[in-house]
């Protein structure tokens, strides 16, 4: 039996739900975990039998937490077939990406109006802390460790903090995990760590520098890199 309060390199959902005594929310917190890190291919079937006997929770709650994944995007149901791993496709990425630039866009305007020194100061310290990262050890980027995607997503967490809407924040988070399949191709082709830590620099300066449309225009393009680099054949620069 696998328990999720047994994985300490856990992020996500998984990390809130990591020490959660419901089992609704831990078959959540697992299934998430193990289909983020690629246990679980896309468009693989999850039998319920299966799941139940490799984390050791019942059918019903581990039913419970599959829908919980359903509507963040993460598997699909089947009709009254049971669910399956959402399928990955440049398709799925466009949309994914046109939506999470809207709502990244919004997001960031309301930040960058109303963010004071605080939001500033989290801007510059994830940025630290995510390039001292991969400077140290540029290949935990190439490989997706753990440490690498908590440091990641908060820095671009951080750009939004500001924006003052639980929900515009709660759908960023969906949106970035519906990309993360997407994205660990991409960070398996970077070439140079360096582009990596420059373009998200860049982000953070013009960020920073509150020029709104340059901002916002920036982020757009930053975020279409993953698109670019899976199914455009780019190498990684974002």
């Amino acid at each position: 039996m696998i328990d999720v309060r047994d994985k300490p390199d856990l992020f996500g959902e998984a990390a809130h739900f990591a020490a959660s005594d419901t089992l609704s929310e831990r078959a959540s917190a697992l299934v998430e975990h193990d289909i983020l890190a690629g246990v679980w291919q896309p468009g693989e079937r999850l039998a319920i039998q299966a799941l139940s006997e490799r984390y050791g929770i019942g059918a019903t709650p581990l039913r419970e937490g599959l829908s919980r994944l359903v509507s963040r995007g993460l598997i699909g149901a089947v009709g009254q077939k049971g669910f399956r791993v959402a399928a990955m496709s440049s398709a799925d990425l466009v949309d994914i990406t046109l939506v999470r630039t809207t709502i990244e866009a919004e997001a960031l305007r309301r930040s960058i109006r109303s963010g004071g020194d605080d939001w500033e100061a989290t801007i510059v310290a994830t940025l630290h802390r995510l390039s001292r990262s991969v400077e140290r050890d540029p290949e935990t980027m190439r490989e997706g460790t753990p440490k690498f995607d908590r440091l990641h997503k908060a820095f671009h967490r951080a750009l939004l903090e500001a924006c003052g809407s639980a929900r515009l924040l709660r759908l960023h988070d969906d949106l970035y995990y519906q990309a993360y399949r997407y994205r660990r191709m991409m960070m398996s082709r970077f070439a140079v760590h360096a582009d990596f830590i420059d373009a998200h620099r860049a982000l953070a300066d013009i960020v920073l520098a509150r020029d709104e449309e340059a901002a916002v225009a920036e982020l757009t393009r930053h975020l279409a890199t993953t698109l670019d680099v899976v199914y455009g054949g780019e190498e990684g620069g974002a």
